[in-house]
């Protein structure tokens, strides 16, 4: 019975890993994935800044200072692919601020290294360096604020990616002069570029404002191609149209097709069929030791 039991929790701990596993999972960004820069109200630029990737607005169609902008991706302001982007990101933050499992951490950032996972903080701060250690996802949860102090640094050792690392923000995030930050930043309502920052991911501020001051914001290494609106048919000079040709109604009911599932992850894959081949083993072993003497 004692080896029986010892069974049982070697299963669930591995259950429990794979759940793990399965939840460290990528936020999909939808079509928001190709926008460097997107807001609610307003993007205001000062000075020289790069943007490699989209800028999109909406509801708003407030942009200032673009002049001095030197942008390699298509701009979107108030139009339709702007208020698809931003729908989508409204998606992607919930998805990013109901990830699980949750691991607390003190607001200052700075000085640690963090291996992959979900990581949560009333408030975050960077002063100084934040490692990112090993090739995985990594998710930030501010309740309010994200704020970095000049010249602080987020690095990337070991197969991190800029790609997948996310930053939702509950209120407002400032990055402070001369930062080097990487990953998307999602807030709630606005987020601040102070003077020479250097952003590799995203800037996406759902309800308020972006504002620039000779920056630096490349998504180019994570981007989907930029999405385009739907162009209109229109007929041809002496065309004739055809008629439309209705099909009657019938009783058959169509059928729904099956929902399309995430194919499990290898890791995952992996620790169930070690746990089932340990498991199997253990039952022979029991059951052998069960057999009367004869």
């Amino acid at each position: 019975m004692r080896r029986i039991a010892t069974i049982g929790l070697a299963l669930v701990a591995t259950v429990a890993l794979a759940g793990t596993v399965l939840a460290a999972s990528s936020v999909n960004l939808g079509t928001a994935e190709s926008f460097a820069v997107l807001a609610g109200t307003t993007i205001t630029n000062t000075g020289s800044t790069t943007i490699t990737g989209d800028v999109g607005l909406h509801p708003g169609d407030a942009v200032t200072g673009f002049a001095d902008v030197t942008l390699h991706g298509a701009q979107h302001i108030g139009d339709a692919v702007a208020s698809g982007a931003k729908d989508a990101l409204v998606g992607a933050y919930n998805d990013a601020a109901g990830a699980t499992p949750v691991n607390q951490v003190p607001t200052e950032l700075g000085g640690t290294t963090l291996t992959p996972g979900v990581y949560a903080s009333a408030t975050l701060g960077l002063t100084g360096t934040l490692t990112l250690d090993g090739g995985g996802v990594y998710i930030f949860q501010a309740g309010s604020t994200l704020i970095t102090a000049p010249g602080s640094s987020v690095e990337l050792t070991n197969g991190a990616s800029a790609c997948d690392v996310y930053w939702q923000v509950g209120s407002s995030a400032t990055l402070d002069t001369t930062t080097s930050f990487k990953g998307t930043i999602m807030a709630l309502t606005s987020i601040a570029l102070n003077n020479g920052v250097t952003l590799e991911g995203r800037a996406l501020a759902r309800d308020g404002e972006v504002t620039m001051i000779n920056d630096t914001i490349d998504s180019s290494s994570c981007a989907a191609p930029s999405p385009t609106a739907t162009p209109k048919a229109t007929a041809r000079p002496g065309a004739t149209s055809r008629p439309t040709v209705t099909t009657p109604p019938s009783d058959t009911v169509a059928s729904t097709p099956a929902a399309v599932t995430d194919p499990v992850p290898a890791p995952v894959l992996l620790l169930l069929v070690v746990a089932t081949i340990a498991l199997g083993g253990a039952v022979r072993l029991v059951a052998l030791r069960s057999r009367p003497l004869g």
